[in-house]
């Protein structure tokens, strides 16, 4: 395993260099971590065969099961870290409300789309095709590797081994619709007027271009909570997220050896234990010592790995037996994905709408990251509060995401998917008329100036 890691490391490395060193994969701004992924898949056996990674019993590579401990220990890192005192709801949906309700509808709708497309259009096209198939759509694009990863290992351990690659291509074409459309809607925005704080896309910061960043733009990652002297405070906050997994693994362990039928997520369990250790933390007046950066850091690096084992591991042969349905589904994500853009994102936002939308584009068809760096384009000082409401507004977004990476896998891996996914589009409908009824909608043309905006000098 550790022969493992080295390889996808000495991989991550070289793809980072190589993303430095292209004016192509900067250009479309490609994760590093999925380049990587690619190289492994490239150089293993299912092509060239000349990276030695570790082969099971059966002829399958051994790191094909890395993600799903990788997403346990980023689901322990979630809930951990000394935060500041909550926002009252009031508050939040004052300062925020637009955004809270665009966020919950996109993520929302996208799995009821996804599983009511399944049931109606899939179904009947594809008669042998798993129902879990059209909800790793959404899984990969709103979520991402890790949540694909999470959702994937539900439905393989109900019977259906090939959902981890169905997942990873999901995910993977998500990322890569994710940056080369936002950038399609970045030009079309910044020529049609629609952008407030840029005229062009053409001037970007250099660190978001090579990757590497220069010595004036470095921030500190986290701070020191603990003193080097008695524990590296590194070492303290990997402490912390392993034991949390340990605690959810030994869990796990048990609720298997008591109750025969009854089995519970590995990385819902490590969720739950992060949250109750530091909560204990909370208790003892401890947990003011767990920097939340350095945690988020953590959970990224561990998003990368993942990100490179994940892609690296993708079963080709599974891909092109199946390639019909995943280019219909892509299709429709990227469909959702821009039609909700520019039909609702230009409605509902009082401001910036197009800063605003660009991002959620990103990160419902990618990740977070893919959002920030479509955001950076046409809001490189992030005048526009874009990034401060989303935080505002992830509070209650993230119950959603949680309650639906959890729950949705096991009703629809036991075959009921029909009512879930009209759930999930009462609440889809809901976000939007609330939405309209509190705050109203924005009825005047795309370009035209609203509200707080005159106050933003473009610049550039």
């Amino acid at each position: 395993m550790l022969l493992d890691y080295c390889l996808i490391s000495i991989l991550l490395l070289l793809a980072h260099l190589l993303r430095s060193s292209s004016w192509l994969l900067q250009r479309i701004y490609l994760p590093t971590s999925i380049i990587a992924g690619f190289l492994g898949l490239l150089g293993g056996d299912q092509f060239l065969g000349v990276l030695p990674f570790h082969q099971q019993e059966d002829g399958t590579a051994a790191f094909a099961a890395y993600p799903s401990v990788l997403v346990s220990l980023l689901f322990a890192t979630l809930f951990m870290g000394g935060r500041k005192e909550s926002v009252p709801v009031r508050d939040v949906l004052r300062r925020a409300g637009d955004t809270f309700f665009y966020n919950t509808a996109s993520e929302v709708g996208q799995y009821a789309l996804a599983l009511l497309f399944g049931v109606v259009v899939l179904a009947q096209l594809f008669p042998g095709l798993h129902p879990g198939f059209s909800l790793l759509l959404p899984a990969g694009f709103a979520g991402g590797h890790g949540t694909v990863t999470a959702m994937a290992h539900v439905f393989e351990e109900n019977g259906w081994p090939n959902a981890l690659t169905i997942g990873y291509t999901f995910a993977t074409v998500g990322i890569l619709s994710g940056i080369v459309g936002g950038m399609l809607l970045v030009n079309l925005g910044t020529r049609r007027g629609w952008t407030r704080l840029v005229r062009t896309a053409d001037q970007l910061p250099e660190s978001l271009r090579k990757g590497f960043v220069p010595e004036g733009e470095r921030r500190s990652i986290g701070k020191e909570t603990v003193s080097p002297i008695a524990l590296d405070p590194l070492a303290w906050h990997i402490a912390l997220v392993l034991a949390a997994f340990g605690v959810a693994y030994f869990a796990d362990q048990q609720i298997r050896s008591t109750f025969d039928n009854l089995t519970l997520p590995v990385f819902a369990l490590a969720l739950l234990a992060g949250a109750l250790l530091q909560k204990t933390l909370d208790m003892v007046r401890l947990g003011g010592y767990v920097d939340r950066s350095l945690m988020e850091r953590i959970g990224s690096t561990l998003s990368d790995y993942l990100v490179a084992f994940g892609v690296a591991s993708i079963n080709v042969l599974v891909v092109v037996k199946h390639w019909v349905p995943l280019a219909i589904l892509c299709v429709l994500g990227i469909a959702y994905s821009a039609g909700l853009f520019w039909l609702v994102g230009r409605r509902i936002f009082h401001d910036f709408w197009f800063e605003r939308s660009i991002f959620v584009y990103g990160w419902n068809t990618g990740v977070v990251a893919i959002g920030i760096a479509l955001l950076r384009v046409v809001d490189p000082r992030l005048q526009s509060r874009t990034l401060e409401d989303f935080g505002l507004a992830y509070v209650g977004v993230s119950f959603v995401t949680v309650t639906a990476i959890v729950v949705l896998p096991q009703l629809v891996a036991r075959g009921y998917v029909t009512l879930p996914a009209i759930a999930l589009a009462v609440v889809f409908l809901l976000c939007l008329v609330l939405s309209r009824h509190l705050f109203g909608w924005f009825s005047g043309p795309s370009d035209q100036v609203r509200p707080g905006e005159d106050e933003s000098e473009p610049v550039l």
